[in-house]
């Protein structure tokens, strides 16, 4: 039986860990911070080792957002001053006007071995059974709307899910025709893959998807390890009182994505960095405009975390590796990694 964890005593609800209290990993955080000002940027990709925090730090950035406002009893969780994004029964709705409530921020797990009715939705056999209706039973992408789908291993995925993601993070729309059923609900959501580049390639066609893409390694220090190591301790023995402790940092940090979100149309980016972006792609190769926007939405996301009204070049130079280095093809006259060639190209167009 599964357990709705809305459903249970506050008190048997267990905090996430702390996303200010991760201990290194700062382009992960910083990427992840990007993409909760920004959902255009086009979600986070992140590969590396076992046991680096990568589950733990999505989880625990969903916790920092405060609750969205959603459509009262809407299974998508639609956003009720968006019209043009309200499913087909609140959009019927709307003129009688729409009850409203507070909903945490999904994140939503894809597990590899979810069926294509778990993913997209399917007829609901209960009701159907029962009651002889043909009802729709709404999929993850459902209940992700608005919020993170997190796919571990995502390089592992199989090919028809992989189809499937693409064509939904492309329309924002999911689309559903089967067994006597045809529907189409929103399914906006920040995509976020993790995975251990050593157990398989992910297809190009989905790389292109994620805006950004960083790798995380072990920490190799002693210090590091050691608090991070005791910092796990902490909140595996208390978390409610680890949170707690917590909280005044988490408060600040969730402050400043609103403020960041609140500004972000306001930050200005001058000509000299869209030149200088375009110029960057351009010495590196890259296909498409993908590379473009991606560093001009990034770095303006940057720069309203950092209280910033204009983006400079520096914020160019900062956000340029997550948002090509898995852009790059392969040069077999040039052995150097993608962030050695960035690092290159960075120099030759920036000094």
């Amino acid at each position: 039986m599964v357990v709705d964890p809305a459903a249970l005593p506050e008190a048997t609800v267990r905090p996430p860990y702390p996303f200010s209290a991760i201990v290194g990993q700062d382009a992960m955080r910083r990427a992840l911070l990007v993409a909760a000002v920004d959902p255009a940027v086009g979600g986070v990709l992140v590969f590396g080792d076992r046991g680096t925090g990568k589950s733990t730090a999505v989880r625990a950035l969903a916790a920092l957002l405060p609750p969205m406002r959603a459509v009262a009893g809407c299974p998508y969780a639609c956003d009720p001053v968006d019209a043009a994004a309200l499913c087909p029964a609140c959009a019927a709705r709307r003129g009688q006007g729409l009850a409203v409530k507070t909903v945490p921020v999904p994140v939503v797990d894809l597990p590899l071995g979810a069926t294509e009715d778990r993913v997209v939705g399917a007829l609901d056999i209960g009701r159907a059974l029962g009651a002889g209706e043909k009802a729709f039973e709404p999929g993850l992408l459902a209940r992700a709307n608005r919020g993170f789908l997190y796919i571990d291993e995502v390089n592992l995925l199989e090919d028809h899910l992989v189809d499937l993601l693409l064509d939904v993070a492309a329309s924002g729309v999911n689309t559903v025709e089967r067994e006597g059923l045809s529907l189409r609900h929103p399914a906006r959501f920040v995509l976020v893959g993790s995975g251990n580049p050593e157990e398989g390639e992910l297809r190009p066609q989905l790389l292109d998807r994620f805006g950004l893409a960083v790798t995380v390694t072990t920490p190799a220090d002693l210090a590091s390890r050691v608090t991070i190591v005791r910092r796990r301790d902490a909140y595996e023995r208390d978390p409610a009182g680890f949170a707690a402790e917590w909280a005044g940092e988490e408060a600040r940090l969730g402050g400043q994505i609103l403020a960041a979100r609140a500004h972000l149309a306001e930050v200005a980016v001058p000509d000299a960095v869209l030149e200088a972006a375009a110029g960057l792609c351009l010495a590196l190769g890259t296909d498409g405009l993908r590379g473009e926007l991606t560093l001009m939405r990034t770095a303006r996301a940057v720069a309203g975390l950092d209280g910033a009204g204009t983006v400079t070049l520096d914020h160019l130079r900062e956000v340029a590796p997550s948002a090509l280095s898995h852009r790059l093809r392969r040069n077999p006259l040039d052995e150097a990694g993608s962030e050695a060639r960035i690092a290159r190209a960075l120099a030759d167009i920036l000094g």
